[in-house]
């Protein structure tokens, strides 16, 4: 306020002086002292009228200025409205920068809950949506902008959720049933409200199928271990029982004998086949310089799939008829980098499924063949009663069987394609099923190229069967 003061009393005095000077020297230079005197004070008055349109105007430039909040167009103004508007430019800066950096913050959390793998719904106090990132939209049906306040009462319409929403007691989640659940393919979401804010509500998302169906795969393998073993044990108590309470000829008691050791070499099968299974789930996964020959893999699975053949037709006329590739064609087999422990078992289990579901007689194929793209296929063809196609996308789950009482007859514990499935996945090989009722069923495996090794001079060798 000094300055300005100041600067009032200058311009009088400036007005003031000129206008005596022009009034003493031009215009009466014989004017008394009074005169001189009212000439000076009209000067003073309009020196300081003079004054305060200049500063009204600079004000009102200023005042337009900040009506049109236009940085860029602040005028060029000195004194104090020039310093009001230097630092009103530096507040307004700083208003926008903090402004900008808000929305950046915001954008950079719903960038991250974008991200997020779980559904994210924003709801005001009435419960309209806010804002709903891709996920949710996905899970329950939503189009992000179009159903922007929109009642998620009214688009979410399963009764489960209504009634949680409407309870008001958001302590535990809800499971509920996905938009995108068919029977082949159900879809389950837990879904659970927040309160945050002045009544608002954040409603997460999350898709539960893969925790239940492994939570049901867990009981279900529960149940069924305890089943298969339940049954030999059962069976052994009973004859041991016998054994010791009835006296018993000589071939009676060799024959419960017998049954016996059967049962105990069952429960030895399946032990050892769920060590295998959690071995191949615990261990690291097989290395790709580590080469196995196809060659020594296909001899050693014919010599035990013929003894095994010999075992399950002991009682038939006739033996399996089995067909597989020969010494010169073994010769240009190659390898296949992995581990050859895991590679047998494979190979091995899937030669003992098609012998088991195989009636006596029955003709098995077994191929392997170097394809045009430089991967391997390796396939088993059985002439056996085929496979309903409802059962072949289930085939490999633990303890699942086409025909129980034929499987567990013949030995098989139920895990054997299981097996295959977890040694195929560790090499990143394929398993493919074709099978038609009647028809026989095939089981091909098909290697990626950077596990086979062909020499140049026997990749011209690509089909290896009888």
């Amino acid at each position: 306020m000094g300055w300005r003061a100041f600067r009032l009393l200058a311009s009088q005095i400036a007005a003031g002086l000129v206008l005596w000077l022009a009034w003493v020297y031009l215009i009466h230079p014989e004017a008394t002292t009074a005169q001189q005197v009212i000439v000076v004070l009209t000067g003073f008055l309009l020196g300081g009228w003079v004054w305060w349109l200049v500063d009204s105007w600079n004000g009102a430039r200023l005042l337009r200025w900040l009506r049109q909040s236009e940085l860029g167009a602040a005028p060029d103004l000195s004194g104090i409205w020039g310093e009001a508007g230097v630092r009103m430019r530096r507040w307004i800066r700083q208003g926008e920068q903090q402004v900008h950096q808000g929305d950046q913050r915001l954008n950079d959390i719903l960038s991250a809950l974008q991200a997020s793998p779980n559904g994210v719904v924003l709801l005001d106090e009435q419960g309209r949506i806010e804002w709903c990132n891709q996920i949710s939209a996905k899970q329950f049906g939503f189009d992000a902008k179009r159903d922007v306040l929109q009642s998620i009462g009214n688009l979410v319409r399963d009764p489960q959720f209504s009634a949680y929403f409407a309870a008001h007691d958001f302590t535990h989640d809800l499971v509920m049933q996905g938009r995108e659940s068919t029977p082949s393919r159900p879809v389950r979401l837990s879904v659970q409200l927040y309160g945050y804010g002045e009544g608002r509500k954040l409603l997460l998302a999350r898709d539960v199928t893969a925790l239940e169906q492994a939570e049901a795969m867990r009981r279900d393998f529960v149940a069924n271990v305890s089943h298969e073993i339940r049954t030999p044990l059962t069976v052994l108590a009973g004859f041991v029982e016998t054994l010791q309470n009835l006296p018993l000829e000589e071939d009676e008691r060799n024959r419960y004998l017998e049954l016996m050791a059967q049962q105990a070499e069952r429960m030895r099968h399946l032990v050892e086949d769920l060590l295998t299974l959690s071995r191949l789930e615990g261990s690291p996964l097989p290395s790709n310089n580590d080469w196995v020959s196809v060659a020594h893999l296909l001899t050693r699975c014919e010599n035990e799939a013929r003894g095994l053949s010999n075992a399950l037709t002991r009682k038939q006329v006739r033996p399996h008829v089995l067909n597989f590739p020969d010494e010169a064609a073994l010769q240009h087999a190659g390898e296949i980098a992995g581990a050859s422990a895991e590679l047998h078992s494979a190979f091995s289990n899937l030669l003992a499924n098609a012998m088991r579901y195989t009636p006596a007689g029955g003709q098995i194929d077994v191929s392997w063949q170097i394809l045009d793209d430089g991967t391997a296929r390796f396939s088993v063809k059985d002439s056996g009663p085929g496979i309903d196609e409802k059962h072949v996308s289930r085939l490999t789950e633990r303890f699942y069987r086409v025909d129980r009482s034929r499987s567990r007859d013949t030995g098989g514990t139920g895990l054997g394609l299981a097996i295959v499935k977890h040694v195929l996945q560790r090499h990143g090989a394929k398993l493919h099923i074709a099978s038609a009722m009647g028809k026989g069923s095939e089981f091909s495996v098909t290697f990626p190229v950077k596990r086979v090794r062909v020499s140049s001079a026997d990749s011209t060798a690509s089909l290896l069967s009888r």
